[in-house]
């Protein structure tokens, strides 16, 4: 009998990877490509969505040929995404109209500051179930129709369509102009400002407000379903489940039941508590939006604790300072010293996000002296992700009528036995890492291969679940609360960097 595997195609935020995994689970095959992180202004973050397509024709043939397996072996494919990243391209050539702008990007701050004044953060929580904020996909299109000349116009005479990236990817393999499915799924759709979080369909009253035209909008289908077949690379492959990257990684980690959460550790850090059924708005600064959708089930929700910078402060104490020459070195140089040294970085590079959503915070380190070495701040860059993941789960713990007692995690960062130390240390809670810790990448292929057969229900995937490693608290409580208290002042001095322009 000839074995067959799921494919998952995992478009992030620095690279592109097509992974096969086995009916237990297990990665079998991968083959990832880079793309251009593209700075083009001060808090302008850009991606060239053309690089990503022609990435993704790349890694899809090369995870088959790298596995030695031919493309009839793949019962379908399920697509994760990085979520707010917003392209939009000419309906009828398929080319982009400029660059991508990424969820990082903060060029939409002036916009967030009127949003808040004028109609105010209910009129969104109410429909959406987000706050206004430069991480939404909605804003980067006012912003463009109120930049670019020309282009409101032809998105009303229908010449624009608007996708995040797995609309774009889902589109071009489909056929593009010639066409293509023109379709996102609800964990993305719930990321726009566009969508109603409680019938899952485009809102008109928001639509309205930031003057998006229906027709440039994809349409909305269940996370796993049957959408269609690619036209290329490989034609005749089904493409049954597209899915948010984090909640993605929901799905991989097993995280079905009402009370589960995990935190992925990549370029930024995205903790998600499943709430079921129950639409749960925060009052404490999360994000509520949709988990997931399978078929025609009534959607699961979530909620999100986003932290902008995590992973990428360590690329930029790689890359920009060159105290390291690669990701890994980070928790040996930390290692060198027995603390931080009175030191503390809040990464606020694109303002700060969840609990306390303030666009005018930037990156501050204090408590610099002479003594402060190297070392030093590399720990507290590590220290950094663990403060952060602690204030969202304070908030989390409020919102909810249940206290998390373990957190699952996943990502890049997760390999650093310093930083998942001092997670479980500043939490005061178990973390467990599992098997597979490409959670994003699985849960894709997970919801895929529900909607194609190849697995028959939730609980078979919860088998197929074991942990890898656990990390135990181990700080005198004392001493914790001594170092948060520190993190929240200095946080407080990261506030209020960004002044609004004088009229």
């Amino acid at each position: 009998m000839v074995e067959r595997y799921v494919m998952s195609i995992d478009q992030g935020t620095n690279s592109t990877r097509c992974i096969l995994f086995d009916h237990g689970g297990r990665l079998v095959s991968v083959a990832q490509r880079e793309h251009q992180q593209h700075f083009p202004r001060p808090g302008w973050v850009e991606h060239d969505a053309v690089e990503i397509w022609q990435n993704l024709r790349r890694v899809i043939p090369e995870a088959l040929s790298d596995a030695n397996l031919a493309a009839e072996q793949v019962v379908a494919a399920g697509v994760a995404n990085q979520r707010e990243t917003t392209v939009l391209w000419d309906r009828s050539t398929g080319t982009p109209l400029g660059r991508a702008i990424v969820w990082q990007d903060t060029r939409t701050s002036p916009l967030v500051e009127d949003l808040r004044q004028r109609p105010g953060e209910d009129f969104f929580l109410e429909r959406c179930g987000l706050p206004p904020s430069t991480y939404f996909s909605a804003l980067r299109i006012r912003w463009l129709f109120d930049n670019v000349k020309g282009l409101q116009q032809r998105a009303q005479d229908g010449e624009v369509l608007f996708g995040t990236i797995e609309s774009w990817l889902i589109w071009n393999l489909t056929g593009g102009a010639d066409g293509g499915l023109h379709i996102t799924d609800p964990t993305n759709a719930s990321r726009t400002m566009l969508m109603n979080i409680h019938t899952l369909a485009w809102d008109d009253e928001l639509l309205a407000f930031f003057g998006v035209p229906r027709s440039m909008l994809p349409d909305i289908r269940p996370s796993a379903e049957a959408y269609g077949e690619a036209r290329t690379p490989v034609p005749g492959l089904r493409i049954t489940a597209a899915l948010g990257d984090q909640q993605a990684a929901l799905f991989g980690q097993t995280c079905f039941a009402p009370g589960e959460a995990k935190c992925t550790y990549g370029t930024g850090s995205f903790l998600l508590l499943n709430t079921g059924t129950d639409v749960v708005r925060s009052r404490h600064g999360l994000l509520t939006t949709v988990a997931y959708q399978i078929g025609e089930q009534p959607p699961a929700y979530a909620l999100e604790g986003s932290i902008a910078v995590t992973g990428s402060l360590v690329q930029w104490f790689r890359d920009r300072l060159g105290l390291i020459s690669s990701a890994p070195e980070i928790e040996t140089l930390a290692r060198t010293v027995e603390d931080n040294g009175g030191c503390y970085i809040v990464p606020a590079f694109s303002g700060l996000f969840a609990p306390r959503w303030r666009s005018d915070a930037r990156g501050v380190i204090v408590g610099l002296t002479s003594y402060i070495t190297s070392g030093h701040l590399a720990r507290a860059v590590l220290e950094a992700t663990g403060w952060q993941t602690r204030e969202v789960v304070d908030a989390m713990n409020a919102d909810s009528s249940v206290a998390l007692l373990e957190l699952k995690v996943d990502g890049g960062m997760t390999a650093d036995n310093l930083l998942m130390q001092f997670v479980a240390d500043v939490l005061d809670v178990p973390v467990v890492r599992p098997m597979v810790a490409e959670t994003v990448s699985l849960g894709a292929a997970y919801a895929a291969g529900l909607a194609a057969g190849y697995w028959p229900d939730l609980e078979v995937l919860r088998r197929n679940w074991h942990p890898a490693a656990r990390w135990l608290p181990d700080m005198d409580p004392a001493r914790r609360d001594a170092e948060y208290d520190n993190w929240q002042r200095a946080v407080e001095r990261s506030l209020g960097w960004i002044r609004p322009p004088k009229s």
